[in-house]
């Protein structure tokens, strides 16, 4: 064998481990979202700036001065700022604050929507959903606002939770604001049935809900959260606990649920 032949199979052997080394980086950085924990968006002073020049009127691509608070249907709670899902007479109640652009949001729903569904489903637990902008003031854009309004112009027609799932199964990459195009969101809709109705649209390109999102930003803000998501059972901080996985989650909420 060649010298070159022996460093050209050196080299690809090399090469070969580099990328083997990659993928299980990649699993391990999967493998911790999954757990859920520690892995946040970070909310960053970016994010203050962000939600001052949305109040302003000059977020970039054009967004107009806010309008009146106009809280979707069925809202619920201290200003009408969460989106229930589940029964009311459930015994544990999970608060989640969530922007539809944050990886870290869509990495706990991957992990845990099938559990959330199973819980709230069989009446033990009741979700509040808290739409915020966190990555548009970090990243600019307006993809954040944009999505959350479109979640709310769903949740008018009925359609919340159906929809909040086809966001996160279709989330872009962070730095891609392709959710700041209503035909995008508008396009989504599709996957949900009957929700791509002539007033969904119209809730979607208007921004009905747009200083709605804001305040419900404003009231994360003020909190004292630091990323999202944001996961709370029952009032505790649930998602710093390093040991929690979706069994956990449900071992508590059925223990509740006994009493």
């Amino acid at each position: 064998m060649s010298e070159k032949n022996h460093e050209g199979k050196r080299s690809a052997r090399e090469r070969l481990a580099v990328e083997r080394e990659k993928q299980k980086a990649s699993e391990k950085r999967r493998r911790t979202l999954i757990v859920g924990t520690s892995v946040v968006c970070v909310l960053g002073l970016a994010a203050v700036i962000g939600i001052v020049a949305a109040n302003a009127g000059k977020d970039k691509g054009g967004e107009k001065a806010a309008g009146p608070v106009v809280a979707p249907s069925g809202a619920q709670g201290k200003d009408s700022l969460a989106i229930p899902v589940g029964k009311d007479g459930a015994k544990s109640t999970l608060t989640v604050w969530e922007d539809v652009r944050c990886p870290a949001c869509q990495a706990f729903e991957v992990a845990y929507r099938p559990t959330l569904h199973e819980l709230a489903d069989s009446g033990k637990l009741r979700i509040e959903y808290h739409l915020v902008r966190l990555i548009d003031g970090n990243l600019g854009g307006t993809g954040s606002l944009r999505g959350a309004n479109a979640a709310a112009c769903a949740q008018d027609a009925g359609k919340f939770r159906d929809y909040h799932d086809v966001l996160y199964a279709n989330q872009p990459k962070e730095t891609d604001d392709a959710f700041s195009n209503n035909g995008k969101l508008i396009e989504l809709a599709g996957k949900v049935g009957g929700l791509d109705t002539p007033a969904f649209q119209k809730c979607v390109k208007n921004g009905t809900h747009d200083s709605w999102v804001d305040k419900s930003h404003k009231a994360f803000q003020s909190g004292g959260f630091t990323g999202t998501p944001a996961v709370l059972l029952n009032g505790k901080n649930i998602y710093q606990d390093q040991t929690m996985t979706p069994a956990k989650l449900k071992q508590m909420v059925e223990a509740a649920d006994r009493g």
